[in-house]
């Protein structure tokens, strides 16, 4: 399973949401989207599947094919850095979800390989297969550098992607650790020059999250802001954006509109936002003391929202990150997961019996220009 931010998310974000009354199903019609006579950009989702069975798996891949012309692998949930470092070979679990991924490669669509450097809690590494982490000095070590060099350049001349994130959600490090942030600026530096040696025409770049750019949480939100905006346009080959609005309490076109405004005063990259979604019904986890309401119609307005965007703003793409609610797969979680798990479960553009929400019904219309 897909490496997702769960403990940064809960603790972090969600209890700042604000509560939604809205509990209507009966969506209003809105022809904002009928200017989009011709699609320029891509729409995809991320290969997460709905549910744990082989069957599940190869629907996942099946919808996309039919849903979609750019679609997301996630490399989340381990690095092998024994293997990298020594010399040695992979661990079979490595290999065994590589080859997978593998052998489902979509025809005449782009792919999109995002890689994650760092952990759940984005405070560290992530870690190996055996749960450890390699030693170092600083983030920066030549020993990281290389290994993790040496891992981007054999996951790229296996998938030969269209598109890189060659770290997953960085900005949320600047939360955790100045000191580490600066050393992770070295670290990437260094890769990145390394990577455009090798690959001069493979557009890469590092994601970011949207709504701890735009709203981040912490005593100077204006320097943290101008940091990470000046890493992006100074760094990377486009925006890559991570957003989901809920978690900052953004229930509205309008406060959804408030944050795209931002990205685009701040950024003259091209954009792509890399994972997103919305929920398309209420959190409510008691034990965590969260209760975030949200319904079809909401999700069907950020929807409408982040579409008309991506073509008033020329995005390269948008990934939606669950095409469909993952009820079953979440049913096989252990117990001690299923609260921190359940935050994104509710997030499809189908609900976990595969029926056809409002917001699919956006997304087919403009998938079809």
């Amino acid at each position: 399973m897909n490496n997702k931010l769960f403990i940064l998310f809960l603790l972090i974000l969600l209890p700042g949401c604000h509560k939604n009354k809205i509990n209507s199903s009966n969506c209003s019609n809105d022809h904002s989207l009928d200017i989009i006579t011709h699609r320029d950009f891509k729409m995809g989702f991320s290969t997460w599947s709905f549910g744990p069975s082989l069957s599940d798996k190869e629907e996942t891949y099946r919808f996309i094919k039919t849903n979609a012309d750019i679609y997301s692998e996630q490399i989340d949930y381990k690095i092998p850095w024994k293997a990298l470092i020594n010399n040695t070979t992979f661990p079979n679990a490595f290999m065994k979800d590589i080859n997978y991924r593998l052998s489902k490669r979509i025809k005449n669509h782009k792919l999109l390989l995002s890689v994650s450097l760092l952990n759940t809690q984005r405070k560290d590494l992530l870690e190996d297969y055996d749960g450890s982490i390699p030693a170092y000095t600083s983030l920066d070590d030549p020993v990281i550098e290389n290994a993790y060099y040496k891992y981007l350049e054999y996951l790229i001349s296996k998938f030969n992607p269209d598109y890189l994130v060659i770290a997953m959600e960085v900005n949320e490090l600047k939360l955790h650790s100045e000191t580490k942030w600066a050393e992770y600026k070295l670290l990437m530096k260094n890769i990145r020059t390394r990577l455009k040696n090798t690959h001069p025409d493979l557009p890469f770049t590092e994601s970011v999250t949207l709504h701890n750019w735009f709203n981040p949480e912490v005593p100077d939100q204006a320097a943290f802001t101008d940091d990470i905006t000046n890493y992006v346009n100074r760094n990377l080959d486009f925006a890559a954006i991570s957003y989901y609005p809920f978690f900052k309490g953004q229930h509205t076109k309008t406060q959804f509109q408030k944050a795209f405004d931002f990205l685009h005063s701040n950024t003259t990259l091209p954009i792509a936002f890399v994972e997103t979604n919305h929920l398309a019904e209420d959190l409510k986890i008691e034990s965590l003391n969260v209760n975030i309401k949200s319904n079809v119609c909401e999700q069907k307005d950020y929807l409408e929202t982040l579409l008309l965007n991506a073509y008033n703003h020329n995005y390269k793409f948008v990934v939606w990150w669950a095409y469909r609610d993952y009820d079953k797969l979440w049913n096989t979680f252990p117990n001690e997961m299923k609260d921190i798990t359940k935050i994104w479960k509710d997030t499809g553009l189908l609900d976990e019996n595969g029926k056809e929400r409002p917001a699919y019904k956006v997304w087919k219309q403009i998938f079809s220009k």
